[in-house]
């Protein structure tokens, strides 16, 4: 027997609706202030957490997050999200030095953060922890720290810029065309980490030149599992790998074809360190270096693969937005360029050029455009961070660098603005020594046991790859409008950054 329609148009029904809704409306917000009270963060409710103001700030969610750390008292939230576990997303400095150094062994990577990236980075050195993390770590550290391989990146990268950038940006310039200087500068950094790490690998800088087939498969591979660590719930696309089916058949497949390179080149290496008798002129690239250390095929692909995915993208990212902020503040500029031309013949010794104030100028992009915008632990066991936030064993906790850059608590009123001069301890005197850098006020390399091994050599590539540019070009953005942070597992500027390019003191386009 059905239920009569009459019944919901009878006036007693609305007024046992009105009263439902109305029990429910005083229960969810006694709810939400006892919540907000106890822990600082979302609007959040039973059963479905914060999905409600999670889905409604989806498109602006770093700003989100940045603006309910700021309103926090002590920088720090919680969020609970429907289907996983408490997040604590934390900006104050000593719960980052806490989680990355102070109690380091209760905040690894964690099972659901090495998921995420499992599938494209494997036992990389990025997505382990405990004692694999530690043998990769001592290996990686040894490498990085041996002369023959900066040398071997110092003249690779002098010979990318000398032979393949600045004569395509004389070509641009001449021909007055616009350039994605994004894309340009993600190719020119491809092509340097590949030699440097493989020995070979090239795609062609000019942008509208389609890129290579590994290029592309390392695009999507890490857009697909950025969005993975970025779903509201995790089940979905979990349900989507299992079936093989949308997004994640599209990983497995750029996946299969990374994987298949590097096989392709490590079996191929290992025949001509063979020919060569293991000659130590043959190859310098850390791929053979590894080989040649008797590592095993697939950690040596692991690793390799990790250090691509996080050299490629960081440093393009970072110049991309140090030329947009700079096109806005020619007087800055102005003085960098100065500042270039006064060293004259020490640019051929670029490794030891200081170039103070190019310097701030980067730390100051990347405190405003962090290339990794944030960075998730797992707790091992219940914790309490230094401003008193208690964290629960299985809690994310994530430092977030972007937010960071934009607390008033940490950098002032004037936060939101590009100042480099706030990196000089005296920044009225002229040439004054730069401040030493926090990394737990700015950890834009991470910091404590993990730091980045590849900080000096990103600044190093960084600094040249500017000076070079400005020495000869001026680079103007085409169109006013404001540039776009994306968070992927790098961050970049959605569309990249159209430019014309134009020879330093040619007043003629």
């Amino acid at each position: 027997m059905g239920i009569p329609m009459s019944l919901f148009t009878h006036p007693t029904f609305f007024v046992f609706l009105a009263m439902i809704l109305y029990v429910l409306h005083v229960f969810l917000s006694r709810f939400r202030r006892v919540y907000e009270f106890s822990c600082q963060g979302p609007a959040s409710y039973p059963v479905i957490g914060c999905f409600i103001s999670f889905y409604n700030n989806r498109s602006r969610l770093l700003d989100w997050y940045t603006d309910l750390l700021a309103e926090s008292t002590t920088n720090t939230i919680v969020v609970h999200r429907l289907g996983a576990r408490r997040t604590v997303v934390t900006a104050n400095p000593d719960n980052v030095e806490y989680m990355l150094k102070t109690n380091f062994n209760n905040f690894p990577k964690g099972k659901p953060f090495t998921e995420i990236l499992g599938d494209f980075l494997g036992y990389g050195i990025f997505n382990v922890d405990g004692e694999l993390w530690r043998t990769q770590r001592k290996l990686a550290s040894h490498e990085f720290s041996t002369k023959s391989l900066r040398e071997y990146m110092v003249k690779t990268l002098e010979e990318e810029v000398e032979k393949g950038l600045l004569p395509l940006m004389e070509s641009l310039a001449t021909a007055a065309q616009v350039v994605d200087l994004q894309e340009l500068l993600r190719r020119f950094a491809f092509n340097v980490i590949c030699k440097v790490f493989l020995g070979g690998e090239r795609c062609c800088l000019d942008p509208s030149v389609a890129n290579p087939p590994l290029a592309g498969a390392f695009d999507t591979a890490s857009e697909i599992c950025a969005r993975r660590g970025a779903a509201p719930v995790s089940i979905i696309w979990k349900i989507k790998r299992w079936l093989g089916v949308g997004s994640e058949q599209k990983l497995r497949v750029a996946i299969e074809e990374v994987h298949a390179y590097f096989k392709d080149i490590i079996e191929r290496r290992k025949k001509e360190i063979e020919e060569a008798e293991r000659d130590s002129g043959a190859h310098e690239d850390l791929l053979t270096r590894l080989i040649t250390a008797g590592h095993e095929e697939e950690v040596t692909r692991d690793m390799v693969i990790s250090f691509i995915m996080a050299g490629r993208d960081t440093t393009s990212a970072a110049m991309t937005w140090l030329f947009w902020l700079l096109s806005r503040q020619p007087g800055v500029e102005e003085d960098v360029v100065k500042e270039i031309e006064s060293a004259g013949e020490k640019m051929s010794d670029f490794e030891s050029l200081e170039l103070s104030l190019l310097k701030a100028c980067l730390y100051e992009t990347m405190r405003l455009y962090p290339p990794v915008a944030w960075d998730s632990k797992h707790a091992v066991v219940d914790d309490l961070l230094p401003d008193g936030t208690r964290v629960q064993a299985g809690d994310r906790v994530t430092y977030f660098p972007y937010g960071m850059g934009r607390m008033e608590a940490l950098w002032g009123k004037d936060r939101l603005e590009f100042k480099p001069d706030r990196w000089f301890l005296e920044p009225d005197k002229e040439r004054s020594a730069l401040k030493k850098v926090c990394p737990y006020k700015l950890p834009i390399f991470q910091a404590g046991p993990r730091v980045c091994l590849g900080k000096d050599m990103a600044f190093i590539q960084m600094k040249y790859v500017v000076a070079s540019i400005l020495r000869r070009f001026e680079i103007k953005p085409v169109g006013s409008g404001e540039p776009v942070f994306v968070p992927r597992l790098t961050a970049h500027m959605a569309g990249g950054l159209k430019v014309l390019i134009r020879k330093r003191g040619d007043r003629q386009y």
